[in-house]
Protein backbone atom coordinates (compact mmCIF):
# COMPACT_ATOMS: atom_id res chain seq x y z
CA UNK A 1 0.00 0.00 0.00
CA UNK A 2 2.79 2.79 0.62
CA UNK A 3 4.67 1.70 -2.18
CA UNK A 4 1.48 3.57 -4.04
CA UNK A 5 1.34 6.07 -2.16
CA UNK A 6 4.60 6.89 -1.42
CA UNK A 7 5.83 7.30 -5.13
CA UNK A 8 3.36 10.85 -4.44
CA UNK A 9 5.13 11.93 -1.24
CA UNK A 10 8.75 14.01 -0.84
CA UNK A 11 9.63 12.29 1.18
CA UNK A 12 9.13 8.48 1.01
CA UNK A 13 7.49 6.87 4.29
CA UNK A 14 9.61 4.08 2.92
CA UNK A 15 12.93 5.99 3.37
CA UNK A 16 12.38 7.94 6.15
CA UNK A 17 9.79 6.39 8.75
CA UNK A 18 10.44 8.83 10.96
CA UNK A 19 9.93 11.97 9.52
CA UNK A 20 7.01 13.57 10.94
CA UNK A 21 5.61 15.22 7.98
CA UNK A 22 5.34 14.18 4.29
CA UNK A 23 4.24 15.68 1.01
CA UNK A 24 1.73 13.89 -0.59
CA UNK A 25 -0.38 14.83 -3.51
CA UNK A 26 -3.79 13.52 -2.51
CA UNK A 27 -5.30 15.14 -5.47
CA UNK A 28 -3.53 13.06 -7.91
CA UNK A 29 -4.57 9.14 -7.21
CA UNK A 30 -7.42 6.93 -6.26
CA UNK A 31 -6.92 3.58 -4.82
CA UNK A 32 -10.29 1.41 -4.99
CA UNK A 33 -10.87 -1.70 -2.97
CA UNK A 34 -13.54 -4.13 -4.37
CA UNK A 35 -15.09 -5.87 -1.14
CA UNK A 36 -17.73 -8.57 -1.94
CA UNK A 37 -19.91 -7.41 0.44
CA UNK A 38 -21.64 -3.74 2.23
CA UNK A 39 -20.30 -5.52 5.85
CA UNK A 40 -16.93 -6.10 4.78
CA UNK A 41 -16.63 -3.12 2.91
CA UNK A 42 -17.31 -1.49 6.65
CA UNK A 43 -15.09 -3.42 7.94
CA UNK A 44 -11.91 -2.38 5.44
CA UNK A 45 -12.94 1.20 5.93
CA UNK A 46 -12.28 1.05 9.82
CA UNK A 47 -9.05 -0.76 10.01
CA UNK A 48 -7.52 1.05 6.58
CA UNK A 49 -8.75 4.51 8.36
CA UNK A 50 -6.86 3.76 11.57
CA UNK A 51 -4.08 2.55 10.04
CA UNK A 52 -3.52 5.41 7.38
CA UNK A 53 -4.82 8.27 9.28
CA UNK A 54 -1.25 9.13 10.32
CA UNK A 55 -0.41 10.14 6.60
CA UNK A 56 -3.34 11.89 6.09
CA UNK A 57 -5.32 9.15 3.46
CA UNK A 58 -8.99 9.18 3.87
CA UNK A 59 -11.00 6.42 3.48
CA UNK A 60 -14.63 6.24 2.71
CA UNK A 61 -17.45 3.89 1.97
CA UNK A 62 -19.01 3.47 -1.56
CA UNK A 63 -21.69 1.39 -1.66
CA UNK A 64 -25.30 1.14 -1.96
CA UNK A 65 -25.88 2.26 1.30
CA UNK A 66 -23.38 4.79 1.31
CA UNK A 67 -23.49 7.81 -1.39
CA UNK A 68 -20.29 10.15 -1.68
CA UNK A 69 -21.20 13.90 -3.14
CA UNK A 70 -18.35 14.94 -5.56
CA UNK A 71 -16.40 17.07 -3.05
CA UNK A 72 -16.36 14.02 -0.57
CA UNK A 73 -14.41 11.68 -3.62
CA UNK A 74 -12.30 14.48 -4.41
CA UNK A 75 -11.15 14.59 -0.87
CA UNK A 76 -11.01 10.71 -0.37
CA UNK A 77 -7.85 8.86 -1.44
CA UNK A 78 -9.08 5.20 -0.86
CA UNK A 79 -12.61 4.66 -1.67
CA UNK A 80 -13.62 1.04 -0.35
CA UNK A 81 -17.03 -0.41 -2.54
CA UNK A 82 -18.62 -3.31 -4.09
CA UNK A 83 -18.11 -5.23 -7.48
CA UNK A 84 -22.03 -3.62 -8.59
CA UNK A 85 -21.14 -0.62 -7.08
CA UNK A 86 -17.47 -0.04 -9.36
CA UNK A 87 -19.34 -1.76 -12.21
CA UNK A 88 -21.65 1.05 -12.09
CA UNK A 89 -19.47 3.87 -11.60
CA UNK A 90 -16.90 3.03 -14.45
CA UNK A 91 -19.61 2.51 -16.87
CA UNK A 92 -18.38 4.85 -20.00
CA UNK A 93 -22.24 6.05 -20.80
CA UNK A 94 -23.46 7.03 -17.29
CA UNK A 95 -20.08 6.78 -15.24
CA UNK A 96 -17.92 8.93 -13.74
CA UNK A 97 -14.75 9.15 -15.87
CA UNK A 98 -12.87 12.10 -13.78
CA UNK A 99 -12.72 9.63 -11.03
CA UNK A 100 -11.71 6.72 -12.93
CA UNK A 101 -9.13 7.76 -14.88
CA UNK A 102 -7.39 8.97 -11.26
CA UNK A 103 -7.11 5.02 -10.42
CA UNK A 104 -3.42 3.67 -9.92
CA UNK A 105 -4.41 0.76 -8.00
CA UNK A 106 -7.30 -1.49 -7.87
CA UNK A 107 -7.66 -3.85 -5.06
CA UNK A 108 -9.93 -6.93 -5.80
CA UNK A 109 -11.07 -8.58 -2.28
CA UNK A 110 -11.90 -12.63 -2.21
CA UNK A 111 -11.39 -12.58 -5.67
CA UNK A 112 -12.56 -15.94 -6.47
CA UNK A 113 -15.97 -15.29 -6.71
CA UNK A 114 -15.28 -14.62 -10.48
CA UNK A 115 -16.28 -18.90 -10.55
CA UNK A 116 -19.82 -17.65 -9.12
CA UNK A 117 -23.03 -15.51 -9.93
CA UNK A 118 -21.09 -12.43 -9.40
CA UNK A 119 -17.79 -13.54 -11.07
CA UNK A 120 -19.45 -11.44 -14.57
CA UNK A 121 -19.41 -8.22 -13.06
CA UNK A 122 -15.63 -9.05 -11.31
CA UNK A 123 -14.60 -9.68 -15.09
CA UNK A 124 -16.08 -6.95 -16.34
CA UNK A 125 -14.63 -4.27 -14.34
CA UNK A 126 -11.35 -5.58 -14.28
CA UNK A 127 -11.34 -6.00 -18.33
CA UNK A 128 -12.87 -2.26 -18.11
CA UNK A 129 -9.91 -1.53 -16.35
CA UNK A 130 -7.07 -2.86 -18.67
CA UNK A 131 -8.56 -1.67 -21.40
CA UNK A 132 -8.20 1.63 -19.98
CA UNK A 133 -4.56 1.22 -19.07
CA UNK A 134 -3.97 0.49 -23.02
CA UNK A 135 -6.20 3.65 -24.10
CA UNK A 136 -4.68 6.17 -21.47
CA UNK A 137 -1.18 4.31 -21.01
CA UNK A 138 -1.20 5.51 -17.89
CA UNK A 139 -0.56 2.56 -15.20
CA UNK A 140 -2.92 0.60 -12.95
CA UNK A 141 -1.59 -1.86 -10.63
CA UNK A 142 -4.53 -4.55 -10.05
CA UNK A 143 -3.69 -6.61 -7.06
CA UNK A 144 -6.26 -9.67 -6.20
CA UNK A 145 -6.67 -10.93 -3.26
CA UNK A 146 -7.83 -14.56 -1.86
CA UNK A 147 -7.46 -17.52 0.65
CA UNK A 148 -9.24 -20.42 -0.73
CA UNK A 149 -7.81 -19.96 -4.77
CA UNK A 150 -7.13 -23.60 -6.09
CA UNK A 151 -6.18 -22.33 -9.29
CA UNK A 152 -4.41 -19.09 -8.69
CA UNK A 153 -2.32 -19.38 -11.96
CA UNK A 154 -5.21 -18.95 -14.63
CA UNK A 155 -6.48 -16.43 -12.41
CA UNK A 156 -2.98 -14.80 -12.54
CA UNK A 157 -2.99 -14.55 -15.97
CA UNK A 158 -6.16 -13.61 -16.41
CA UNK A 159 -5.61 -10.55 -14.93
CA UNK A 160 -2.11 -10.23 -16.82
CA UNK A 161 0.02 -10.80 -14.14
CA UNK A 162 3.91 -11.81 -14.42
CA UNK A 163 4.64 -14.96 -13.34
CA UNK A 164 7.97 -14.33 -12.27
CA UNK A 165 7.67 -11.10 -10.49
CA UNK A 166 3.89 -10.33 -9.52
CA UNK A 167 2.39 -14.11 -8.34
CA UNK A 168 2.67 -14.38 -4.92
CA UNK A 169 1.53 -17.91 -3.14
CA UNK A 170 1.85 -18.25 0.21
CA UNK A 171 0.42 -22.05 1.32
CA UNK A 172 0.18 -23.66 4.26
CA UNK A 173 4.15 -23.59 5.61
CA UNK A 174 3.44 -19.45 6.19
CA UNK A 175 0.45 -20.28 8.86
CA UNK A 176 1.60 -20.06 12.51
CA UNK A 177 -0.23 -23.38 13.12
CA UNK A 178 0.02 -26.17 10.81
CA UNK A 179 -2.70 -27.06 8.40
CA UNK A 180 -3.64 -30.88 8.08
CA UNK A 181 -6.25 -31.85 5.41
CA UNK A 182 -8.70 -35.11 5.89
CA UNK A 183 -10.99 -36.36 3.15
CA UNK A 184 -13.92 -37.80 4.22
CA UNK A 185 -16.18 -39.90 1.65
CA UNK A 186 -20.05 -39.38 2.31
CA UNK A 187 -22.56 -41.53 0.22
CA UNK A 188 -25.14 -40.05 -1.75
CA UNK A 189 -25.76 -38.44 -5.23
CA UNK A 190 -24.18 -34.87 -4.72
CA UNK A 191 -26.94 -32.29 -4.20
CA UNK A 192 -29.65 -35.07 -2.77
CA UNK A 193 -30.80 -34.67 0.81
CA UNK A 194 -28.92 -37.97 1.34
CA UNK A 195 -25.73 -36.31 0.69
CA UNK A 196 -26.64 -33.50 2.49
CA UNK A 197 -28.14 -35.15 6.05
CA UNK A 198 -24.65 -37.75 5.51
CA UNK A 199 -22.87 -34.32 5.07
CA UNK A 200 -24.29 -33.18 8.56
CA UNK A 201 -23.20 -36.39 10.53
CA UNK A 202 -19.78 -36.63 8.88
CA UNK A 203 -19.45 -32.58 10.15
CA UNK A 204 -20.91 -33.32 12.95
CA UNK A 205 -19.19 -36.21 14.68
CA UNK A 206 -15.80 -34.55 13.57
CA UNK A 207 -17.03 -31.21 15.84
CA UNK A 208 -18.05 -33.13 18.43
CA UNK A 209 -14.60 -34.72 18.32
CA UNK A 210 -12.17 -31.80 18.44
CA UNK A 211 -14.23 -29.74 21.14
CA UNK A 212 -14.26 -32.93 23.24
CA UNK A 213 -10.06 -32.62 23.16
CA UNK A 214 -10.43 -29.21 23.56
CA UNK A 215 -10.22 -27.24 20.34
CA UNK A 216 -12.49 -24.62 18.65
CA UNK A 217 -14.08 -25.27 15.71
CA UNK A 218 -14.88 -22.96 12.67
CA UNK A 219 -17.39 -24.88 9.95
CA UNK A 220 -17.03 -23.46 6.50
CA UNK A 221 -20.40 -23.51 4.51
CA UNK A 222 -20.96 -23.11 0.44
CA UNK A 223 -23.25 -20.04 0.81
CA UNK A 224 -23.75 -17.52 3.37
CA UNK A 225 -27.65 -18.67 3.47
CA UNK A 226 -26.59 -22.06 4.87
CA UNK A 227 -24.61 -20.95 7.62
CA UNK A 228 -27.25 -20.65 10.19
CA UNK A 229 -29.26 -23.70 8.77
CA UNK A 230 -25.77 -25.46 9.36
CA UNK A 231 -25.46 -24.00 12.85
CA UNK A 232 -29.11 -25.25 13.93
CA UNK A 233 -28.78 -28.54 12.59
CA UNK A 234 -25.78 -29.35 14.48
CA UNK A 235 -27.06 -28.45 17.62
CA UNK A 236 -30.09 -30.44 16.82
CA UNK A 237 -27.94 -33.15 16.49
CA UNK A 238 -26.17 -32.39 19.80
CA UNK A 239 -29.49 -32.40 21.54
CA UNK A 240 -30.30 -35.65 20.00
CA UNK A 241 -27.10 -36.95 21.25
CA UNK A 242 -27.26 -35.63 24.42
CA UNK A 243 -24.16 -33.52 24.11
CA UNK A 244 -25.53 -30.04 24.06
CA UNK A 245 -23.27 -29.20 27.33
CA UNK A 246 -20.25 -29.49 24.69
CA UNK A 247 -22.29 -26.34 22.70
CA UNK A 248 -22.44 -24.58 25.56
CA UNK A 249 -20.61 -21.10 26.00
CA UNK A 250 -22.07 -19.37 28.89
CA UNK A 251 -18.58 -19.81 31.07
CA UNK A 252 -16.61 -17.69 28.06
CA UNK A 253 -15.91 -14.16 28.70
CA UNK A 254 -18.07 -11.52 27.39
CA UNK A 255 -20.90 -13.94 26.76
CA UNK A 256 -23.27 -11.85 29.17
CA UNK A 257 -22.90 -9.00 27.38
CA UNK A 258 -22.77 -10.56 23.72
CA UNK A 259 -25.87 -12.19 24.78
CA UNK A 260 -27.81 -9.10 26.20
CA UNK A 261 -26.89 -7.70 22.72
CA UNK A 262 -28.33 -10.51 20.99
CA UNK A 263 -32.05 -10.08 23.39
CA UNK A 264 -32.10 -6.66 22.85
CA UNK A 265 -31.63 -7.21 18.78
CA UNK A 266 -34.29 -9.44 18.60
CA UNK A 267 -36.77 -7.38 20.87
CA UNK A 268 -36.24 -3.92 18.87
Amino acid sequence: MLNCIGQYSDPSPLDEPNAAKYDIAKSEFKIVYVAPMKALAAEVVQKMGKRLAWLGISVRELTGDMQLTRDEIQKTQIIVTTPEKWDVVTRKSTGDTELAQKVRLLIVDEVHILHEERGAVIESIIARTLRQVETSQQLIRIVGLSATLPNYIDVADFLRVNRMAGLFYFGEMFRPVPLEKHFVGVKGKAGSQTSNNNLDRAAYDKVIKLVREGHQVMVFVHARRDTLATARKLHEMAMHDGNVDLFDCSAERGWEQNNQIDRHCRHA
